[in-house]
């Protein structure tokens, strides 16, 4: 059973990464252009306006980067740094656990996006493919270890 589990692990790590970038993607979208539902009370947050717009932008470019998995742990870096900021500027003044004061979303995207900056893009991104052109001769040592397994 581990063994299959383990197999199958660049394939749900890259579906998980999907999943997060376009998520994190329409987050942003949502508060600049007013699209689904828009930013928190409907309507897009003012341009330039610190920090929501420039946290928006950091959702959108840096969702849509995960997504596509290019340059994932770079773009997953700052956006889960951006998240927690968030967290802690907007969220954790009002009370100390994120249920308590709105923080679920800023503190699983955190999260979520640490993990990707460990784990790398997993299989499906577009990381892989370009690692596959530059690839060395078969037999020798993976160039990163994006190219490699995750093990526990």
């Amino acid at each position: 059973m581990t063994g299959r589990l383990n197999s199958a692990q660049p394939y749900a790590l890259g579906l998980f990464r999907i999943v997060v970038g376009l998520l994190f993607a329409c987050h942003g979208a949502a508060s600049l252009f007013d699209v689904l539902g828009g930013a928190a009370g409907g309507g897009s947050v003012p341009t330039g306006s610190w920090p929501g717009w420039y946290a928006a932008v950091i959702q959108l470019v840096g969702g849509v980067l995960v997504l596509a998995g290019l340059g994932t742990r770079a773009a997953a870096f700052v956006s889960s740094g951006s998240m927690a900021y968030a967290y802690f500027d907007v969220h954790q003044p009002n009370a100390l656990w994120p249920l308590e004061n709105g923080g679920e979303l800023s503190a699983l995207f955190c999260w979520s996006m640490l993990l990707l900056v460990f784990t790398g893009s997993g299989a499906f991104g577009l990381d892989r493919l370009f690692a596959a052109r530059t690839a060395p001769a078969a037999g020798a040592e993976p160039a990163s270890s994006e190219q490699a397994r995750v093990t526990a």
